[in-house]
């Protein structure tokens, strides 16, 4: 655990550190949205209503880019039981081509990537460490697309509560913009499919958005979207007991404001 917070800390001492003549900054992204469904899962195999408010950040550079978001459960948390829940992540990549000089594309593939994540918060109190690497595709049609292999070294701070086994994780990420006559939509999400270990079971998560570009009437394109998104979470948390929480299959009302 130490080594891998280590090297996480050391990959982003030394991204941070790199000459500025050599950094370029290509496009910077925040958002808040708020994502209301009857549809969540939660433990005790029942269905609960939440409000969940996230802020995000995105940053692309030529060394690579990063990615920050943190949810706010309102009143209900991952229990349902009326306290608060915070859960974040933070996702650094680090570009092979630019940190090696050479263009390692082919086919394909854009880019081979570097990646790391720090997971926080939740229910119990998680700080996970996530490290791996990852392909940047050419897709048609695809603003990005995006697939990382990861190594998870998970942790638990709360009282009690034995910390899991460590996994694998696969993640795949896209996001993909078109247009219907007058009317933009984009097409975004991400796939989380980890391993079976031996104190839990295998995890896997679709969570696309399908939004209509609001803005884009007033003359704002990307700054207003409304839309869907939907959740199937198969073992949610990795539980895999029917009997203490139920596959969830949720469809949320979505808002997001860029800015």
């Amino acid at each position: 655990m130490k080594a891998l917070k280590k090297t996480l800390l050391a990959s982003c001492i030394a991204v941070a550190c790199m000459p500025v003549a050599h950094a370029e900054k290509f496009f910077g992204d925040s958002s808040i949205s708020v994502l209301h469904s009857a549809d969540y899962e939660t433990f005790g195999d029942r269905q609960i209503e939440d409000t969940v408010f996230t802020f995000e950040n995105a940053t692309g550079h030529n060394w690579g880019g990063t990615f920050f978001f943190i949810d706010r459960n309102h009143g209900r948390g991952a229990s349902g039981s009326g306290d608060d829940n915070v859960y974040g992540e933070f996702s650094p990549t680090l570009s092979l081509s630019w940190a090696t000089g050479q263009t390692l594309s082919f086919g394909p593939v854009k880019d081979v990537l570097l990646a790391a994540t720090y997971e926080f918060g939740g229910a119990p109190q998680q700080n996970n460490y996530l490290t791996g690497a990852g392909l940047a595709w050419n897709v048609p049609g695809f603003q990005y697309f995006n697939t990382f292999g990861f190594y998870a070294a998970n942790n638990s701070d709360a009282p009690g509560f034995e910390n899991p086994d460590n996994d694998l994780q696969l993640t795949i990420t896209w996001g993909a913009p078109f247009e219907l006559g007058a009317n933009r939509f984009l097409f975004d999400g991400y796939i989380d499919w980890s391993t079976a270990e031996d104190d839990h079971a295998s995890d896997f998560h679709f969570n696309p958005q399908f939004k209509l570009d609001l803005g884009n009437y007033a003359g704002n394109p990307g700054m207003l979207y409304a839309g869907i998104e939907y959740s199937y979470w198969n073992n949610k948390y990795g539980v895999g007991d029917d009997d203490l929480m139920a596959t969830e299959s949720a469809v949320s009302a979505l808002v997001k404001f860029h800015f």
